[in-house]
């Protein structure tokens, strides 16, 4: 199970900090990502961390302003988000995939998202 948390309504140009806490399973040893979805729009992905965190990747959009971290000791996964820009308005999941991409279909695991809206 995951759980996302952290997201809210902030100004253009302001920071938030996404949570996503894992529970009951291998959180350790998956890969985990980031995705988005805006209104009317199809679910695209953010950003991605190995199970290490040793490697990262990013959407091109928001490449230099958000930061994907991990914890495992805590079996929690984190967003950065800085510079926001109210094209970052969206519903914010985090899931979970025992190999290594950006496609929504390699993921098997999914929080229930976390609401961003940024105003401008």
């Amino acid at each position: 199970q995951l759980q996302a948390s952290g997201g809210g309504l902030v100004q253009a140009g302001g920071s938030l900090r996404l949570s996503c806490a894992a529970s009951g399973h291998t959180f350790s040893a998956a890969t985990m990502g980031w995705f988005r979805q805006a209104p009317g729009k199809e679910r695209d992905f953010v950003a991605a961390i190995s199970w290490s965190g040793g490697t990262t990747y990013y959407a091109d959009s928001v490449k230099g302003r958000f930061t994907i971290s991990r914890d495992n000791a805590k079996n929690t996964v984190y967003l950065q988000m800085n510079g926001l820009k109210p094209e970052d308005t969206a519903v914010y999941y985090c899931a979970e995939a025992l190999g290594w991409g950006t496609s929504v279909n390699g993921y098997n695991y999914w929080g229930q998202g976390t609401l961003v809206t940024v105003s401008s």
